[in-house]
């Protein structure tokens, strides 16, 4: 894997390409993946194929989003550490902003029949978006028989009220012990080692404990942007108390029809919590992560990728991830889906989505449709 840059792009160039990617990219990870690739490869030949999908599989290996993080590589390569800052920053900041705005939005009119009507109809759309997610997640991840169990004892561990982080923690040990791989005296897994960093969090609510809690959740989280709801929830909702279930869906609901990454859900959460300053500490905390670790990891990406250890544990962490997804999706569909026609709406929204190629974005709109003529009949 190639990873010096071979020749200098100008900052400016890269900043015009993310943040209009930041602007554009709706859809989730995998549509902004297929646009960077479609901006940095095809059309402007920044880096070949072959090398491109050498850094998407490294942001495997680390915790963080990994569209954001596929996009600070991006600028890594062909700007350094400078082009490491403009790209990452260029490409969340318009959702960053978006978010910002729709949060005072909600908490200026969510209690008008309008806003609440968007919202009862994109809960739904929301919950069969996550499902559709974790089911093609589910068909990478769960590559054998031992790690389907694995899942299946992670989700009764995170029903039974077991700390998130420590089944991901204990589902990366187990993995490597089921794989059989032998692990070198002196071979340490920073990725399994990472998952005892802020195991316990803040209990009051203020900018500085909000900072944490979600620079922690960038720290641990692995797998699908999604696997943030859990998170999410665990802290926020049961843990803390600083979040209803509503607004918790809320949120998730407002980071679907935004473009950019899934994280800004935590701009959402922020502003809530503590208005603009707090929008903006808690979009700082979780994805202050991202950039770290593809900046350290620029030399350790050859080691993760060939250590069959460090494969092992982020194939059990993978999977975990998965099962506290699915234990999630479950808790947030019975807030969701609470009368025939919402219902009928994550139902019709599940069979559009497995039976067809369509942008989810479209979806939410029609579920926002739906739910602004509910609210007016």
């Amino acid at each position: 894997m190639t990873l010096e840059r071979r020749s200098s792009t100008p900052l400016r160039d890269l900043a015009l390409v993310f943040l209009k990617l930041g602007t554009t990219s709706f859809g989730g990870p995998a549509v902004h993946i297929a646009m960077m690739e479609e901006e940095v490869v095809v059309r402007r030949q920044w880096l070949g194929r072959a090398e491109f999908l050498d850094y998407l599989g490294a942001t495997n290996l680390i915790p963080g989003p990994n569209s954001t993080e596929l996009a600070i590589h991006v600028g890594q390569a062909r700007a350094g550490w400078p082009g490491l800052l403009v790209a990452g920053a260029c490409f969340i900041l318009p959702a960053a902003l978006i978010v910002t705005a729709l949060a005072w939005a909600y908490v200026t009119f969510g209690g008008l029949p309008a806003a609440t009507g968007l919202l009862y109809g994109i809960k739904p759309v929301v919950i069969a978006i996550v499902l559709q997610a974790l089911y093609k997640l589910m068909r990478a991840a769960v590559k054998s028989v031992p790690l389907a169990l694995l899942g299946v004892a992670a989700t009764i561990a995170v029903l039974l009220g077991v700390n998130e982080l420590l089944v991901l923690a204990a589902g990366g040990v187990l993995a490597i012990l089921l794989s059989g791989v032998r692990w070198p005296r002196r071979e340490q897994l920073p990725i399994v080692a990472l998952m005892t960093v802020g195991a316990t969090g803040p209990t009051a609510l203020g900018l500085m404990p909000l900072f944490l809690v979600f620079l922690k959740i960038g720290s641990v989280l692995f797998g699908s942007g999604y696997v943030l709801l859990a998170f999410l929830r665990a802290d926020l909702v049961v843990r803390l108390g600083w979040l209803t279930e509503r607004q918790l869906l809320d949120a998730v609901a407002v980071g679907q029809v935004t473009p950019g990454p899934v994280f800004t859900t935590a701009t959402f959460v922020g502003y809530l919590l503590g208005g603009n300053a707090g929008a903006l500490v808690a979009t700082l905390g979780i994805f202050l992560p991202a950039f770290c670790f593809v900046a350290l990891s620029a030399r350790l990406l050859p080691y993760l990728n060939n250590s069959p250890v460090a494969r092992a544990a982020l194939d059990g962490i993978n999977v975990v991830s998965l099962a506290l997804m699915a234990v999630v999706t479950w808790q947030l569909g019975r807030s969701a889906m609470v009368d025939p026609l919402t219902v009928v709406l994550a139902v019709a929204s599940a069979v559009v989505l497995f039976r067809y190629r369509i942008n989810s974005a479209w979806l939410v709109a029609a579920g926002a449709v739906v739910g602004l003529v509910h609210s007016f009949v």
